[in-house]
């Protein structure tokens, strides 16, 4: 006697791949589980909460520029933020000289945002709001400032690496990815494209 349960099992295991093989075959869209806006406002109230801790700490400079790294290697996209600051350079580097430049860069943009974010200390920075746009989602929050006014500050949000991660920051409107691919690129040229110097220069700054 034939196993009902076993038969209609397999049945929808059958119907199931061959509809993945369609969709496959004629670019049909396949349904995806991925990152959702709840997501997205989680891993950054996790991100903004760390930094209050941060700027709340009282720690000084150094230790806070480490405190700031760790937070930033925990909640970035940092190999996707050092390719775009690199830019058409990473297509020529070789995987020791990419990840060399990843380790000086993280190190770099730690301490450059990380004096930013110093400026912060007596105020917060408050998540408001979330929204998908295109392939990612943008997370909105505003900065409170002692003695100044409120100010914008965007996160945009992916799961393309396999994990939720940031990968860039709009602070005032400044976009850090442009930013930092022309400042970095400006630096190459400086040091004449050779990649190894520039991971020396960054060690410095």
């Amino acid at each position: 006697m034939r196993n009902d349960t076993s038969s209609s099992r397999l049945t929808r295991r059958g119907f199931t791949s061959i509809a993945l093989a369609a969709s496959a075959a004629f670019g049909m869209p396949l349904p995806v589980f991925a990152l959702t806006v709840d997501d997205a406002r989680g891993l950054i109230d996790k991100a903004v909460a760390d930094v209050n801790r941060i700027i709340g700490s009282g720690k000084s400079e150094s230790a806070m520029f480490g405190d700031f790294e760790r937070v930033f290697v925990k909640y970035a996209d940092v190999p996707v933020i050092a390719r775009s600051a690199l830019g058409p350079a990473a297509r020529q580097a070789s995987n020791a000289q990419l990840s060399a430049f990843t380790k000086a860069y993280q190190g770099y943009l730690s301490r450059k945002y990380g004096r930013r974010f110093r400026e912060f200390i007596g105020g917060r920075i408050e998540v408001t709001d979330a929204r998908p746009i295109k392939s990612y989602f943008e997370v909105i929050s505003v900065a409170y400032l002692q003695g100044e006014a409120p100010f914008d500050l965007r996160w945009h949000v992916s799961d393309k690496s396999g994990r939720n991660l940031f990968f860039n920051i709009i602070i005032e409107g400044v976009n850090m990815l442009a930013s930092e691919r022309t400042e970095i690129g400006a630096l190459l040229d400086k040091n004449r494209g050779d990649i190894d110097a520039l991971v020396a220069q960054l060690k410095t700054i």
